[in-house]
Protein backbone atom coordinates (compact mmCIF):
# COMPACT_ATOMS: atom_id res chain seq x y z
CA UNK A 1 0.00 0.00 0.00
CA UNK A 2 0.96 3.27 -1.08
CA UNK A 3 0.55 6.10 1.33
CA UNK A 4 1.16 10.24 0.39
CA UNK A 5 0.59 13.06 2.42
CA UNK A 6 0.65 16.42 1.06
CA UNK A 7 0.58 19.99 2.49
CA UNK A 8 -1.27 21.19 -0.71
CA UNK A 9 -1.11 25.15 0.85
CA UNK A 10 -4.74 25.99 -0.83
CA UNK A 11 -5.84 22.82 -3.26
CA UNK A 12 -7.65 25.32 -5.27
CA UNK A 13 -4.62 26.71 -6.09
CA UNK A 14 -2.78 23.70 -6.55
CA UNK A 15 -5.43 22.55 -8.66
CA UNK A 16 -4.53 25.10 -10.93
CA UNK A 17 -0.56 24.17 -10.97
CA UNK A 18 -0.90 20.81 -12.42
CA UNK A 19 -2.25 18.50 -9.20
CA UNK A 20 -4.35 16.23 -10.54
CA UNK A 21 -1.11 15.12 -12.99
CA UNK A 22 1.36 15.04 -10.14
CA UNK A 23 -0.61 12.52 -8.20
CA UNK A 24 -1.32 10.52 -11.04
CA UNK A 25 2.33 10.28 -11.61
CA UNK A 26 2.78 9.77 -7.90
CA UNK A 27 0.15 6.83 -7.98
CA UNK A 28 -0.97 6.32 -4.32
CA UNK A 29 -3.02 4.11 -2.68
CA UNK A 30 -4.28 6.75 -0.56
CA UNK A 31 -3.79 10.29 -0.65
CA UNK A 32 -3.86 12.80 2.70
CA UNK A 33 -4.08 16.26 1.92
CA UNK A 34 -3.34 19.32 4.38
CA UNK A 35 -4.30 22.48 4.35
CA UNK A 36 -7.30 22.10 1.63
CA UNK A 37 -8.86 25.32 2.70
CA UNK A 38 -12.02 24.46 0.88
CA UNK A 39 -14.53 22.87 1.37
CA UNK A 40 -15.97 19.79 -1.51
CA UNK A 41 -18.63 22.14 -3.07
CA UNK A 42 -15.84 24.46 -3.63
CA UNK A 43 -13.72 22.07 -5.93
CA UNK A 44 -14.45 22.82 -9.65
CA UNK A 45 -16.43 20.24 -10.82
CA UNK A 46 -14.45 18.93 -13.27
CA UNK A 47 -11.98 18.64 -11.01
CA UNK A 48 -13.88 16.64 -7.98
CA UNK A 49 -14.85 14.47 -10.99
CA UNK A 50 -11.70 13.01 -11.68
CA UNK A 51 -10.56 13.24 -7.74
CA UNK A 52 -13.92 10.80 -7.48
CA UNK A 53 -12.67 8.67 -9.99
CA UNK A 54 -9.72 8.37 -8.57
CA UNK A 55 -10.40 8.34 -5.29
CA UNK A 56 -13.66 6.64 -4.69
CA UNK A 57 -13.64 6.73 -0.77
CA UNK A 58 -13.12 10.21 0.40
CA UNK A 59 -13.53 11.98 3.64
CA UNK A 60 -12.89 15.78 4.03
CA UNK A 61 -12.64 17.68 7.22
CA UNK A 62 -12.88 21.44 6.18
CA UNK A 63 -11.85 23.96 8.91
CA UNK A 64 -15.45 26.35 10.02
CA UNK A 65 -13.48 29.24 9.22
CA UNK A 66 -13.82 29.56 5.44
CA UNK A 67 -10.27 29.80 3.82
CA UNK A 68 -8.47 28.06 6.47
CA UNK A 69 -6.83 24.81 7.53
CA UNK A 70 -9.10 22.04 6.34
CA UNK A 71 -7.74 18.33 5.61
CA UNK A 72 -9.28 15.47 3.55
CA UNK A 73 -7.90 11.60 3.18
CA UNK A 74 -8.83 10.35 -0.64
CA UNK A 75 -8.58 6.53 -1.12
CA UNK A 76 -8.84 3.59 -3.22
CA UNK A 77 -9.64 0.92 -0.41
CA UNK A 78 -12.74 1.45 1.49
CA UNK A 79 -11.88 2.30 4.86
CA UNK A 80 -13.99 0.46 7.12
CA UNK A 81 -14.93 3.03 9.41
CA UNK A 82 -13.93 6.99 8.41
CA UNK A 83 -13.84 9.95 11.53
CA UNK A 84 -12.56 13.53 11.08
CA UNK A 85 -11.52 15.21 14.61
CA UNK A 86 -10.05 14.23 17.77
CA UNK A 87 -13.32 14.10 19.69
CA UNK A 88 -12.71 17.48 21.24
CA UNK A 89 -14.52 21.05 20.41
CA UNK A 90 -11.50 23.28 21.20
CA UNK A 91 -9.43 21.35 18.44
CA UNK A 92 -11.96 19.92 16.43
CA UNK A 93 -13.02 23.48 14.47
CA UNK A 94 -10.04 23.96 12.39
CA UNK A 95 -10.38 20.26 10.73
CA UNK A 96 -6.92 18.55 10.85
CA UNK A 97 -7.78 15.13 11.56
CA UNK A 98 -8.80 12.51 9.56
CA UNK A 99 -8.74 8.89 10.80
CA UNK A 100 -9.22 5.91 8.40
CA UNK A 101 -9.77 2.66 9.96
CA UNK A 102 -9.20 -0.90 8.65
CA UNK A 103 -8.74 -3.52 10.92
CA UNK A 104 -6.67 -3.03 13.47
CA UNK A 105 -4.87 -0.17 11.18
CA UNK A 106 -5.86 3.62 12.21
CA UNK A 107 -4.63 5.96 9.57
CA UNK A 108 -4.45 9.75 11.07
CA UNK A 109 -4.05 12.46 8.66
CA UNK A 110 -2.95 15.41 10.58
CA UNK A 111 -2.20 18.91 10.18
CA UNK A 112 -0.74 19.87 13.30
CA UNK A 113 -1.14 23.80 15.17
CA UNK A 114 1.16 26.00 14.52
CA UNK A 115 2.59 27.54 17.33
CA UNK A 116 3.32 31.11 16.09
CA UNK A 117 6.02 32.85 15.94
CA UNK A 118 5.62 34.85 19.34
CA UNK A 119 4.69 31.40 20.42
CA UNK A 120 1.27 32.37 21.45
CA UNK A 121 -0.38 28.82 20.20
CA UNK A 122 2.24 26.59 21.71
CA UNK A 123 -0.07 25.77 24.62
CA UNK A 124 -2.85 24.80 22.09
CA UNK A 125 -0.71 23.06 19.97
CA UNK A 126 0.61 21.26 23.14
CA UNK A 127 -3.19 20.38 24.22
CA UNK A 128 -3.53 18.81 20.69
CA UNK A 129 -0.38 16.91 21.20
CA UNK A 130 -1.25 15.36 24.65
CA UNK A 131 -4.62 14.83 23.07
CA UNK A 132 -3.85 12.67 20.05
CA UNK A 133 -1.14 10.87 22.02
CA UNK A 134 -3.91 9.63 24.77
CA UNK A 135 -5.99 8.18 21.51
CA UNK A 136 -3.03 6.95 19.92
CA UNK A 137 -1.82 5.19 23.45
CA UNK A 138 -5.26 3.61 24.17
CA UNK A 139 -5.15 1.89 20.43
CA UNK A 140 -1.75 0.67 21.11
CA UNK A 141 -2.78 -0.55 24.75
CA UNK A 142 -5.63 -2.00 22.80
CA UNK A 143 -3.60 -3.85 19.89
CA UNK A 144 -4.60 -1.73 17.27
CA UNK A 145 -1.79 -0.25 15.07
CA UNK A 146 -1.26 3.98 13.99
CA UNK A 147 0.29 5.24 11.30
CA UNK A 148 0.32 9.42 11.78
CA UNK A 149 1.05 11.33 8.76
CA UNK A 150 0.53 14.96 7.71
CA UNK A 151 2.39 18.30 8.47
CA UNK A 152 3.83 18.81 11.52
CA UNK A 153 4.75 22.06 11.56
CA UNK A 154 7.59 21.31 13.55
CA UNK A 155 11.12 22.58 13.08
CA UNK A 156 14.64 23.01 14.51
Amino acid sequence: MRITTWNVNGLRAALAKGFIESVREMDPDILCLQEIKSRPEQIPAAAMQELTRLYPYQTWNPAERPGYSGTATLSRIPPERAATGLGSAEFDGEGRVVIHQSGALHLYNIYFPNGRNDLSRVPYKLDFYALLLEQCDRLHQAGQQVILCGDFNTSH
